[in-house]
């Protein structure tokens, strides 16, 4: 074709599946709305996507992610890139990345575990992180008890955590 266009209906490799690479560095491929797809390796630059907010925009993604319980034996449950949770002391936890940060400038985001609300005794759990690290964050869950008033170190289950950078 005189313009360049390579037109085709349907690319299939010889056992049904595989990698298709298209375009170049710096390249823009756009992807037919209800398509099937899945990027993998080799993709760079911002992932950008509408997602039904009205214009097509950078998307910032979960680096990682984990929910475990820590009462008794701390067992993890689920996780993406967090290679180890490691309980330092009661409510005290430093999590580990499979892959590192590229840098300290992440956000943790969590829940504190339920199981630690008391409305009655007016007790109510707090969650926060600290010591961030390229490899490493400590998470921490305290009780705050509004009657004494006490803040006391707590496990707690289910212990929630994301990463988003």
């Amino acid at each position: 074709m005189a313009d360049g266009t390579l037109k085709v209906g349907t690319i299939t490799t010889s056992s049904g599946s595989g990698t298709i690479t298209l375009g170049q560095s710096g390249e823009t491929i756009t992807v037919p709305s209800g398509a099937t797809t899945t990027l993998t390796d080799g993709i760079s630059g911002d992932l950008k996507f509408n997602s039904g907010f009205g214009s097509v925009t950078t998307a910032y993604g979960v680096r990682a992610w984990v929910k475990f319980d820590a009462i008794g034996t701390l067992t993890v449950n689920g996780s993406g890139n967090v290679s180890s949770v490691t309980d330092t002391s009661a409510g005290t936890y430093e999590v580990n990345f499979t892959n590192n940060m590229p840098d300290t400038n992440y956000a943790v985001i969590g829940s504190p575990p339920g199981d630690l609300i008391s409305t009655g005794n007016q007790k109510f759990p707090i969650y926060f992180s600290e010591n961030y690290a390229t490899s490493t964050f400590r998470l921490s869950v305290r009780q705050i008890d509004n009657d004494a008033p006490t803040m006391s170190s707590e496990d707690g289950d289910p212990c929630f955590a994301a990463v988003l950078r």
